[in-house]
C-alpha cells in the first residue's frame, strides 16, 4: 500500500488524514486533538465552514497556525444558514462570500482544497464551481473538490473546472459512491470518504485499512473529539 497520494497532482499527503467536524465539541480537547493528529503524521485536515458555525475552522487555526510545512487544509463551502437552519446555497455571490470568511478564520492566504459541500438544486452546478475557479485565478483557492455528488454532477463539475476531488460517505456499509468512486481512481482524483467508520460496530483500524486497501485514490478522513480516539484510527497506518 502506498501510504501517500498526490492530490491534484500537486499536494503530497498521508493518505490517513484527519476530519475536524467534532472538534467544536470541547474546544480544548479539539485543538488538542488536532496537534496529536499532526504530531502522529497526519498531513491532510479536513473542516468546513458550516462545522459548528465556522468554529472548527477557528479551531484549527487556533490549534496549527502558524501551519508546519506540507499541512493541507481543506475545507468546503456551500450549505448557508436560515431561521429554520442549514440550507443549501450554490449562488456564485455566496460562495465568493463564504470563502473568504472561512480564509479569515483559518488565517490563511488561500486554501490549498476548497470544495464545494453540497450542489444547490437552484443554481447550475457549472455556475457553483465556476465561481469557485473565479477564486482559484485570483489566487484564493488552490485546488477545487466537491463533495456529496453523483457521477452526473461530478462530470458536469468537471466541464466547468478541473477538480480533484470528491468527498462522499462511504463505509464498508455504505457503497453507493461506487461509480463514482471508480471514476476518481481511472482519473486520479481523490476519494476523501466522509463517515468511514459506518456505524461503528467494527475496531476503528481494521475499518480503515479496508479502505485504504480498496483503492489507491482512498483518503479516509475519521474525524473524533478524543485524543484517545485518534491514536486508536491512527494504528490503521502505523
Amino acid at each position: 500500500m502506498n501510504p501517500t497520494f498526490l492530490i491534484g497532482g500537486e499536494l503530497e499527503v498521508r493518505r490517513l488524514g484527519f476530519g475536524a467536524m467534532r472538534v467544536v465539541t470541547d474546544p480544548a480537547e479539539g485543538v488538542r486533538v488536532l496537534r496529536r493528529a499532526v504530531e502522529l503524521g497526519v498531513t491532510l485536515v479536513d473542516t468546513a465552514d458550516v462545522y459548528g458555525a465556522g468554529r472548527s475552522e477557528e479551531i484549527v487555526a487556533e490549534a496549527l497556525h502558524p501551519y508546519p510545512e506540507g499541512l493541507v487544509i481543506a475545507t468546503k463551502g456551500g450549505i448557508g444558514y436560515e431561521p429554520g437552519g442549514r440550507t443549501r446555497d450554490g449562488r456564485p455571490e455566496y460562495l465568493r462570500r463564504a470563502c473568504e470568511a472561512s480564509l479569515r478564520r483559518l488565517r490563511l492566504e488561500r486554501i490549498d482544497l476548497y470544495q464545494l459541500h453540497r450542489h444547490d438544486p437552484e443554481v447550475p452546478i457549472e455556475e457553483s464551481i465556476g465561481a469557485l475557479e473565479e477564486l482559484r485565478l485570483e489566487g484564493k483557492i488552490r485546488l477545487i473538490g466537491v463533495s456529496n455528488v453523483s457521477l452526473g454532477q461530478l462530470r458536469r463539475a468537471q466541464s466547468a473546472a478541473r477538480i480533484v476531488s470528491v468527498q462522499n460517505e462511504y463505509n464498508r456499509g455504505f457503497v453507493v459512491s461506487e461509480d463514482v468512486l471508480d471514476a476518481c481512481e481511472a482519473e486520479g482524483l481523490a476519494f476523501l470518504p466522509w463517515m468511514p467508520l459506518g456505524e461503528g460496530l467494527r475496531e476503528p483500524a481494521s475499518e480503515l485499512c479496508w479502505l485504504l486497501d480498496r483503492s489507491p485514490v482512498m483518503l479516509p478522513i475519521p474525524g473524533t473529539s478524543s485524543v484517545a480516539h485518534l491514536e486508536e484510527n491512527m494504528r490503521a497506518v502505523a
